[in-house]
């Protein structure tokens, strides 16, 4: 560990600890006092910049930005400009200079900034520097002032990558905290849509904004997210995972206790439900708390389409978990104990193809599995343009290769292909590597125990689900508490006109249950 000085000699660096108390200092009324501790603090810092300058040509004052965070433009049109001009009077005669008693009032009535913020320590100066404010200190003033002009690059809204459907929005969230809530207030006109902030990461202070619409969403949920975000102790957050590997309630378990989107489609569905939605700065994805299984299985376009076809389509998708989860190993168990259920004329097709084959059926699909989801991670991390054509080419070229040379049979093949394309039906990637994952110890069961291994299996996975937890709401759960309705619509979607139908009933009911 590197020597640090406890003492300031010959402009020697402060040590982090003395850095940290001078941060809590309070602003004096000498300006080159203040500037100086500033400077000490952000010593090394090319992009830190000090301008000094004369208010009126008889009061000193400087302003400090970092260059790239805050609008330089509009730095020096709205303020420079106004503070440094002559001539400025009051009704009395007297120059705006000798009447600074209240820092943040003066600049309210003689600057045209929007957000003033007051900063009375080095610690808030510091603060709004890094938000990418300026801080206007001036001589024989114990108080700066912040001036809101921030402004950094930023991309245009598109339409979101990773959820792309047919019909509906193709807005999709940015790396911008400020343009994603922009994007939920225009779409729930409400002051009950609320957004607490919260800093994240001793040294990033990520913002973090806590989303409900106050009514509908549980104020036990509400205290109890923010409470587990308040216990985030990291030197940075950088991207919603930190948060979501933190606050879940089971951290081992594959299955994903919160939901990530980035569709404010989505994201304003899950609050007219009654969830919560974080949204963090420096990334378009958002989390959804609580969830549950059945709102995995969902995707945003089973709601623009007419019910009839939403609900055939949900029941298909749910078809093909089981095919993405079982028929590797149902393949297994099957050839290898269970011969029997195998038509004859099937049954000798499977067997001339497999002759050549020196490894059991076990191995066999396992050398499969582990060569597709290489392919798959493989087009994943090559660049779009190739990305795709690998994965599919590789799968074709191998997969042939590999039943010319006898390694695997047809049916093998067949039976992977299948279950890959199976995979690819899930809306949410991250319960699609929960099944991926869960796919290997079925076939390890499946080669050892056969269909009774398939069972145990099925039970051992529905008892964890049924165990699991989502910010306190089960996880098999279909509605969620304190919701403002009511609508079953885990295996079919609900048509609205009976959704709303209902959710009359239901609150006269409510109504008529508060009176007696």
């Amino acid at each position: 560990m590197p020597f640090l000085p406890t003492r300031r000699r010959n402009n020697q660096p402060l040590p982090i600890e003395d850095k940290e108390e001078e941060q809590q200092e309070l602003l004096t009324v000498d300006l080159n006092e203040n500037v100086e501790k500033i400077k000490t603090i952000y010593q090394d810092c090319m992009d830190v910049v000090f301008r000094k300058f004369q208010m009126f040509a008889d009061t000193d004052a400087v302003i400090i930005y970092i260059n790239g965070l805050a609008n330089i433009e509009e730095i020096h049109e709205h303020v420079l400009e106004p503070l440094m001009g002559h001539g400025w009077v009051d009704e009395n005669g007297m120059p705006p200079a000798e009447q600074l008693v209240d820092m943040k009032r003066f600049v309210e009535q003689r600057l045209p900034v929007s957000k003033v913020y007051r900063a009375q320590t080095v610690a808030q100066c510091i603060e709004h520097l890094a938000e990418g404010n300026a801080v206007l200190l001036v001589d024989g003033q114990s108080e700066g002032v912040a001036l809101g002009l921030s402004k950094w690059e930023k991309r245009a809204i598109e339409e979101p990558v990773a959820e792309s459907g047919i019909r509906g929005p193709r807005e999709g969230f940015i790396e911008s905290l400020e343009t994603n809530l922009s994007l939920l207030r225009r779409r729930i006109r409400s002051p009950r849509l609320k957004a607490k902030a919260i800093a994240l990461g001793k040294y990033t202070k990520t913002e973090v904004a806590v989303c409900y619409i106050e009514g509908v969403a549980a104020p036990a949920l509400v205290a109890e997210i923010e409470q587990r975000l308040r216990r985030v102790e990291l030197d940075g957050v950088l991207e919603t995972g930190y948060i979501e590997e933190i606050i879940q309630d089971h951290p081992y378990s594959p299955f994903p206790q919160v939901l990530n989107t980035e569709r404010p489609d989505v994201a304003v569905a899950s609050l007219l439900e009654g969830r919560i939605v974080i949204v963090q700065d420096g990334t378009p994805f958002v989390l959804v708390m609580p969830v549950s299984f059945y709102s995995l299985m969902q995707s945003s376009e089973d709601y623009y389409q007419r019910s009839l076809i939403s609900t055939l389509i949900r029941l298909l998708r749910y078809l093909f978990l089981l095919v993405s989860l079982l028929l590797p190993s149902a393949y297994i168990a099957i050839l290898t104990f269970h011969q029997e259920m195998i038509p004859t004329t099937l049954l000798l097709t499977v067997a001339a193809s497999r002759e050549r084959v020196p490894f059991p059926a076990f191995v066999e699909a396992l050398i499969m599995e582990i060569v597709f989801e290489a392919l798959r991670e493989a087009g994943v991390r090559l660049p779009k343009q190739a990305g795709a054509a690998v994965s599919i080419v590789g799968a074709l070229v191998i997969g042939q290769a590999a039943v010319q040379a006898g390694l695997v049979s047809a049916p093998m093949i067949m039976v992977v292909a299948l279950t890959g394309i199976a995979s690819f039906m899930f809306p949410r990637f991250t319960a699609a590597i929960a099944l991926r994952m869960l796919r290997f110890p079925m076939m390890i069961l499946a080669g050892s125990l056969g269909l009774l291994g398939i069972m145990l299996g099925l039970l051992l996975i529905l008892t964890h689900m049924a165990s699991l937890r989502s910010l306190g709401v089960p996880y098999l759960s279909v509605h969620v508490p304190n919701a403002g309705h009511h609508m079953d619509d885990a295996l079919i979607r609900t048509p609205w006109w009976k959704a709303n139908a209902d959710s009359r009933v239901n609150e006269r009911r409510s109504q008529q249950t508060a009176k007696e």
